[in-house]
């Protein structure tokens, strides 16, 4: 029972972390990329049902990850293999988003700025379970 609550707490964590970066990098692609970037103006997002959809399905993505990250660090020390869960996460959902592009009609490239989003998107959810294990909020290892 310990274990399952803990993996529900480092869901919680990355989903938490995973929503904060989906909403940060909407504004910056809202008010930075889209405004200054006419190649990028795809990018410009505005509060709808799509929108919404998105962050719901960031944060239920963070959650998963948090989980199978601590499932991950808790079998192994190899820290290979942690940035490579990272990768693996990152980049089937930003090899996704460049697939989405060469199927559209529009340029590749805000398709290539959403994959990279995506790496950074795991990146900082990473950093945030470190951080809660560091900090013993989560315990990483069965004792």
């Amino acid at each position: 029972m310990v274990e399952r609550i803990e993996s529900l707490k480092a869901g919680i964590v990355g989903g938490l972390s995973m929503c904060f970066t989906f909403i940060l990098t909407s504004l910056l692609n809202t008010f930075g990329l889209a405004k200054y970037f006419e190649i990028l103006a795809s990018l410009q997002s505005n509060v709808s049902w799509h929108w919404w959809i998105s962050g719901a399905v960031a944060t239920f993505t963070g959650l998963l990850f948090g989980v199978t990250y601590r499932y991950i660090i808790r079998s192994d020390k190899n820290p290979q293999l942690k940035a490579g869960g990272v990768l693996a996460f990152g980049l089937v959902r930003g090899l996704t988003q460049i697939e989405l592009g060469w199927n559209s009609n529009t340029t590749i490239w805000p398709f290539l700025v959403l994959a990279a989003e995506s790496l950074f998107w795991f990146a900082f959810a990473t950093i945030a379970l470190d951080i809660a294990i560091k900090l013993h909020w989560l315990k990483p290892f069965s004792s």
